[in-house]
């Protein structure tokens, strides 16, 4: 399965709209998962439109309109790997303990995240944390980012710069 990865969107503020370059690559997934920050609803929609299996969670800047219609947090499985999603809260710096203590009670393989808006792909206590960063803010980043996440027997996660 291919998953294509996305958070910290925050349309219409950050920007008017999804890169193109990410609406041409997740066309090619099988399931898109929004962590959180989307800021409008038709952010969903236009990911639909690529991808009918479009998973997401609600984060801080969310409006009242998506915080009603998507959960703070959501584990699902893909063949054997559970994985955990949620767009995380509090400082930055201690973002993969806090999502670690808030899954807790989950066995996970993989927890994706935002929030921080920079990207992060490292495994802690065998479970990967996986951030895309933001493909339209670059507050506390260097650059643009994305992610795809390829599982099989294993789980590849790579973050890809715009």
């Amino acid at each position: 399965m291919k998953i294509g990865v996305i958070s910290d969107t925050h349309i219409p503020n950050a920007a008017e709209a999804i890169p193109k370059k990410i609406l041409e690559d997740f066309k090619g997934v099988d399931m898109i998962v929004h962590a959180g920050d989307l800021v409008d609803l038709a952010v969903l929609e236009k990911l639909r439109s690529v991808c009918k299996n479009v998973k997401a969670v609600r984060g801080n800047m969310d409006s009242y309109e998506v915080r009603k219609n998507l959960p703070e947090k959501e584990v699902f499985t893909v063949g054997r790997h559970r994985i955990g999603l949620m767009h995380g809260f509090g400082a930055p710096a201690n973002l993969t303990e806090t999502l670690a203590e808030a899954f807790k009670d989950e066995k996970l393989d993989l927890i994706i995240f935002g929030h921080s808006h920079s990207p992060c792909n490292e495994e802690k206590n065998g479970i990967l944390f996986f951030n895309p960063g933001s493909p339209t803010d670059k507050v506390f980043a260097r650059y643009n980012s994305y992610g795809i996440i390829e599982i099989n027997d294993k789980i590849e996660a790579r973050i890809i710069r715009i």
